[in-house]
């Protein structure tokens, strides 16, 4: 019978009956299974997020007009706040970009009402973050208490990591608890008072940590970032107890760092790669507590220009990072989530493109006029098809239900900000980005493992037995700009990125819902 059949049509009837078989169909169910476990992590961290939202319109009902700072306005009394233990913010800086400085004004205008200070910490006067950081303190110099710090060269570390290093080295000798910051984190007025709040709360906790709502610009590009931070905000979105740390926001006890308790400083130095994963594994090993508060998710817009190819380069960095580490332990740890996270990707996508096939055969079927007797297909591989559909769109859903709410808490902890909003959701390039994504991951995985070197804002860094051992800087040779930011790394601008054949044909084909910029 098979004869009778065109070879393309012979090919498309083979893979469907191939995909039926029980392997396959574990396959499908198990991308049903990942989706709807997705959507009910994003609905349970909806939940976590709107039970916030709840408590601050219940506090402004009762009349605390300032619930976006504290839940009781008497903790805004003079005798309390005189009391507030001093903070150190240590921002490493590298490159400039549109971003920044809305993201630095909004970190140094925080309302919290104990002694502060801001320290800018960067490589050299040769960074264009320099001079504009410089400015930045001197239209604000009445009113904060802020320094810029030149590092100078990172010889046995990551530069970031060496920024934040010398910056503790420089904070104030009655400083109590030290926040780092990324240059792209937008705070929210009272984002460091909740945070030192938590810590005086609970001295049993050893980093607070929070997470950025990342806003896309519009291109395939920002969508897949947006989409491969989204299932990690879950593990954000608990309210207390994580086991998740994000290196663009960590609070811990400044005596930490002056005693190097646990490692922390030596860990870091001596061949520390990443901040968060470096962190994170002393705190596993020690035992000791991370903790995201509900109110610790930061407004985040990515690049406008933000290309395909910028986005390949902070997905590789990403990836990378599995493949530093500070034990036996924490490499095993690595490894099995290396493993989990390649594993689930490629079991994420292969469903769709047997979907693909189930519905393909259908449609040839249908058009041509062929029975399903005569190419031996069964109705069955739409069937599989059908409830991945559902999955997925209970996905999409639970997905934007969760960027929603995370949107009114943002616009109610920033009420003089500009306020966000969902009208450029492309759902379309939502799911574009979910495929492309978990393909990309496990390619970039392995490439990492292999490679074993990095190339992060124009360094390239070498890795032996999970630190950094070689560091080498070719100004010339590097990226011009930033993944993320899109900013200038040197001080002469680059030229602008070409932007990827992707970006554009996905451009090309959602036209007719043009997503809008943000204004804040």
């Amino acid at each position: 019978m098979s004869a009778a059949l065109d070879p393309v049509d012979w090919l498309l009837f083979s893979l469907s009956r191939a995909f039926r078989s029980p392997l396959a169909v574990f396959v499908q169910i198990q991308g049903c299974v990942i989706c709807l476990t997705l959507a009910i992590g994003w609905a349970f961290a909806a939940y976590v997020r709107n039970r916030e939202i709840n408590r601050m319109k219940d506090a402004m009902k009762c009349g605390n007009s300032f619930a976006f700072l504290c839940h009781d306005i008497n903790e805004l009394e003079h005798t309390n706040q005189v009391n507030l233990p001093r903070v150190t913010v240590v921002m490493p800086l590298k490159g400039f970009g549109e971003h920044n400085l809305h993201n630095w004004k909004s970190q140094i205008t925080s309302l919290y009402g104990g002694p502060l200070e801001f320290l800018f910490v960067v490589e050299s006067t040769e960074d264009p973050a320099y001079h504009a950081v410089s400015r930045l303190i001197r239209d604000f110099k009445d009113d904060v208490d802020a320094k810029i710090i030149l590092a100078g060269l990172s010889t046995t570390c990551s530069q970031k990591i060496h920024n934040q290093l010398v910056g503790v080295e420089r904070m104030h000798k009655d400083t109590k608890y030290v926040l780092f910051l990324d240059d792209d984190v937008r705070l929210h007025p009272g984002s460091i008072g909740a945070l030192t709040a938590e810590m005086e709360k609970n001295p049993e906790i050893f980093i607070q940590t929070g997470y950025p709502l990342d806003l896309p610009s519009g291109s395939l590009g920002s969508y897949c970032i947006y989409e491969y931070h989204m299932p990690c905000s879950m593990g954000f979105a608990t309210g207390g107890k994580t086991f998740f740390l994000w290196g663009g926001c960590m609070m811990m006890h400044a005596d930490d760092f002056r005693r190097d308790n646990y490692g922390v400083v030596s860990g870091l130095r001596d061949g520390g790669y990443s901040d968060d994963m470096t962190l994170a594994a002393i705190a596993g090993a020690h035992k000791r507590l991370i903790t995201s508060p509900p109110v610790a998710v930061f407004p985040h817009p990515l690049a406008s220009d933000l290309s395909f190819s910028r986005y390949w380069n902070y997905l590789r960095k990403q990836t990378f990072v599995l493949e530093s580490y500070i034990s036996r332990v924490n490499w095993l740890m690595n490894r099995g989530l290396f493993s989990f996270h390649c594993y689930l990707s490629w079991g994420f996508v292969a469903p769709y493109f047997m979907a693909a096939v189930h519905i393909a055969t259908a449609l040839q079927i249908y058009i041509k006029g062929y029975s399903y007797e005569e190419t031996t297909c069964t109705t069955s591989g739409l069937l599989l098809a059908s409830c991945l559909a559902i999955c997925t769109l209970t996905e999409l859903l639970s997905m934007w239900n969760l960027t929603r709410i995370e949107v009114q808490l943002c616009n109610m902890l920033s009420p003089e900000a500009p306020k966000l909003s969902l009208d450029y959701y492309n759902w379309s390039l939502i799911f574009v980005a979910l495929l492309v994504d978990n393909f990309l991951y496990p390619i970039s995985a392995f490439r990492s493992h292999f490679s074993q070197s990095i190339n992060w804002s124009g360094i390239r860094y070498h890795l032996k037995n999970g630190k950094i051992n070689k560091i080498e800087r070719n100004r010339g040779r590097g990226p011009k700009f930033t993944d993320l930011g899109g900013k200038h790394l040197y001080g002469k601008k680059g030229a602008p990125p070409k932007a990827s054949f992707l970006s554009s044909l996905a451009r090309s084909l959602c036209q007719w819902h043009q997503p809008k910029k943000y204004e804040v």
